[in-house]
C-alpha cells in the first residue's frame, strides 16, 4: 500500500502506541495515588501490636490507619511509594533520609485487627516485623 491506506495504517499504528503509552504512563501515577482507602476503613483509637521481631507489645493511636504503616520508623520526612492498594491489603515501601527504609504490607481482617508485616533498614540495622495490631480502646 501507499499513498493513502499507508497514511491511514500509519496512524493507528501511532493511535495505537499512544494508548498504550498512556496505559503505561498512568500505571506509577495510579500506583503513588495516596488512596490507601482501606486504612481509611479502619477502627480509629489505641491499637495493640503484638507479634515477633518486637521486643514488647507496641500501642499506636490510630487516627487515620496510616500510623500503621511506619512502625519502626516513627519520624516525619520520610516519603512513601504505595506498591498495592485494595480493599482488603496495602503495601507501601518507604524511604526516611538517613535513617533507613522498609516495605510494609497490611492485610485487614475486619475494622478492628489486621496483620501487619515490614522488614527494612532502621538506625544501620536489618529488621523484620510480623504482627497481629487489634483496636483496643480509645487514645
Amino acid at each position: 500500500m501507499t499513498g493513502h491506506g499507508q497514511t491511514r495504517w500509519g496512524a493507528l499504528a501511532l493511535g495505537g502506541l499512544a494508548g498504550v503509552a498512556a496505559l503505561v504512563l498512568s500505571v506509577p501515577v495510579l500506583a503513588q495515588g495516596g488512596g490507601l482507602a482501606m486504612l481509611g476503613t479502619l477502627s480509629k483509637g489505641e491499637w495493640t501490636l503484638k507479634g515477633r521481631g518486637m521486643a514488647a507489645d507496641r500501642r499506636i493511636c490510630v487516627k487515620s490507619g496510616a500510623e500503621l504503616i511506619q512502625i519502626m520508623h516513627r519520624e516525619g520526612g520520610c516519603s512513601q511509594f504505595v506498591v498495592e492498594d485494595s480493599p482488603a491489603r496495602v503495601t507501601v515501601q518507604y524511604t526516611c533520609p538517613g535513617n533507613g527504609y522498609a516495605r510494609t504490607s497490611i492485610r485487614r481482617e475486619t475494622g478492628a485487627l489486621v496483620q501487619v508485616e515490614s522488614q527494612g533498614i532502621h538506625n544501620g540495622m536489618p529488621f523484620e516485623v510480623t504482627a497481629e495490631a487489634r483496636r483496643t480502646g480509645p487514645c
